[in-house]
């Protein structure tokens, strides 16, 4: 049922996802991959409502203190299965102001690690370098 979802995600066809994930039996919720297209799932929703890429660059360009652009840049990148650039612009927003909206570049970086998978190469190399951030 995840890689049905996972599946209708990639084709744009998030209602579809959306029906397949409803119709998950009680209990299996707490499989990884469950876990994992419903985060993507999310994700999807969150790139398709961000909006243009040019635009928030320009704006991240003119105000690298924009964390809002640079946040919603990180989901379009994600979207467009750019991870490591994903993860690196909220490393930067976490680098920069870790209490912006409320660790919500955190929070965010560990929703993308649930959808990528635990041994994704780019969750593996996010997650060393938030460990640093965080712990040094």
């Amino acid at each position: 049922m995840a890689g049905l979802a996972k599946f209708f995600i990639a084709a744009g066809e998030i209602e579809s996802a959306k029906k397949v994930l409803a119709s998950v039996a009680a209990g299996s919720e707490r499989d990884t991959a469950i876990i994992a297209a419903k985060a993507a799932l999310d994700l999807a929703e969150q790139a398709a409502a961000v909006g243009d890429s040019s635009e928030l660059e320009q704006r991240i360009a003119a105000n690298p203190e924009d964390h809002q652009a640079r946040f919603d840049f990180a989901i379009l990148l994600n979207a467009q299965n750019r991870r490591e650039e994903a993860a690196a612009e909220l490393l930067t927003i976490i680098k920069r102001d870790r209490a912006w909206n409320d660790d919500g570049a955190r929070k965010q970086l560990l929703q993308f690690f649930d959808a990528w998978g635990p041994m994704d190469p780019a969750t593996v190399s996010a997650r060393k370098k938030l460990s640093t951030l965080l712990f040094s």
